[in-house]
């Protein structure tokens, strides 16, 4: 989930940065410091959007940045167990495909992809269900939920996300719109 929060720390303005306009510096140091960086609790810090007070500077002996005490603005996105989230598939293999979720991937393993016999055509790199005729490749756009949450700060590459798609109104998005159309078309033969 991507959430806007105001959060505080020091940043360090570097001595090439002084001496232009503080509140520009100020933002990218934070920008520096801080896009990109996962915390277990907050997420991953997505973009820095505004620098809402600065501090007094303080400098330190040997150093010749100044550190500021900031307040600003971020968007973070922080997975949360059972949210629904859409993403892109970058990537099918024997096991599962790789989805893109923003600044974050989530595995689908194949036993999460539908309740059908699913296995990997590497000649066409896709996955293929074996009696619905359904397929899944690369660019795809799904709907799935995330079933676990596993985030490393010190590592974030072997941070893990686990999704499904075996749920009502999850799956690959031209499936879910077959199956909206296919409703409508029911609906109205009965009526």
């Amino acid at each position: 989930m991507y959430k806007k929060m105001r959060l505080s720390d020091t940043v360090r303005v570097a001595p090439e940065q002084l001496g232009r306009d503080l509140n520009h510096s100020v933002s990218m140091a934070l920008r520096n410091k801080l896009e990109g960086h996962l915390d277990k609790t907050l997420g991953s810090i997505v973009a820095i959007l505004s620098v809402e007070s600065i501090g007094e500077g303080r400098i330190t002996y040997g150093d010749g940045a100044v550190y500021y005490d900031t307040i600003f603005d971020c968007i973070v996105f922080n997975p949360e167990i059972q949210e629904i989230i859409e993403g892109v598939v970058l990537e099918t293999v024997e096991f599962g495909a790789f989805i893109g979720l923003g600044p974050m991937d989530g595995l689908l393993h194949v036993s999460q992809v539908t309740d059908d016999y699913v296995s990997l055509d590497s000649k066409n790199g896709r996955l293929v269900c074996k009696e619905g005729g359904k397929s899944l490749a690369e660019g795809d756009r799904v709907r799935a939920r995330i079933v676990s949450v596993s985030l490393n700060e010190r590592e974030p590459r072997e941070s893990k996300i686990a999704l499904t798609m075996r749920q009502h109104a999850l799956g690959k998005l031209e499936w879910l719109e077959d199956e909206r159309l296919k409703d409508e078309k029911e609906r109205a033969e009965v009526e």
